[in-house]
């Protein structure tokens, strides 16, 4: 069964400059290989993308670039630095951008674009933040369609205070991070598989029906 996965790199840095994320990026997209996935990166600061929460952005917005690879994946995966404790900017203008593909719904049955797809974080940086980047970005994908398993999500996190990052301080030897992504990537891979041979046959346009009814 062909599965492809889309990794989003939310790094604040522009190609080619190195990103820490995109390292374990690396680490990630190694056993999904091993698994017979087909993967593509994609930098997000390298299209230029514009703010707003709308499919299309007009004149030079490259979004609809962007989502249209998000459409053709299996397997969603939102790679974020840690700033100041929480998600990149770059992170949260990805997830105010989907937030457009609420208008998008299946005219059958209204599911959303996303519906059908999984879903993962990634996270880099130093001190805290790990927890709170995962799941705020996961609990977002599960509101726009996104099934979320178990474990999907992998990070790295340094001492307290600047110094080295992930490449720089070792970080592919460090055991929980090697742990975490191989549970991620298995798991996001089983899930897809059963999505795509069991979709979930939720009809949101008749359950909205349904609400009107008892509402004001």
């Amino acid at each position: 069964m062909a599965m492809r996965v889309l990794f989003l790199n939310c790094t604040l840095k522009k190609s080619p400059l190195v990103s820490n994320t995109r390292a374990l990026i690396d680490k990630a997209e190694a056993v999904f290989c091993e698994l017979g996935v087909e993967s593509e990166i994609v930098r997000v600061v390298d299209y230029n993308v514009a703010f707003g929460v709308s499919l299309d952005e007009g004149e030079g917005d490259e979004w609809p670039r962007i989502l249209e690879k998000i459409k053709a994946c299996d397997i969603l995966i939102i790679a974020s630095p840690i700033w100041f404790g929480v998600r990149s900017s770059v992170a949260q203008m990805v997830i105010e951008r989907l937030d457009g593909t609420y208008m998008e719904g299946n005219p059958l049955n209204g599911q959303y674009p996303l519906y059908g797809k999984v879903a993962g974080v990634i996270v880099t940086g130093n001190e805290d933040g790990a927890h709170n980047v995962a799941g705020t970005t996961l609990f977002n994908l599960t509101h726009l369609g996104c099934t979320v398993p178990p474990n999907v999500d992998c990070y790295w996190v340094g001492d307290a205070g600047p110094g080295p990052s992930y490449i720089e301080a070792g970080g592919d030897r460090h055991l929980y991070t090697n742990r975490t992504v191989r549970y991620m990537v298995h798991n996001l891979v089983y899930f897809a598989k059963l999505l795509k041979e069991h979709p979930i046959p939720t009809n949101l346009k008749k359950l909205d029906e349904g609400a009107k009814k008892v509402s004001n």
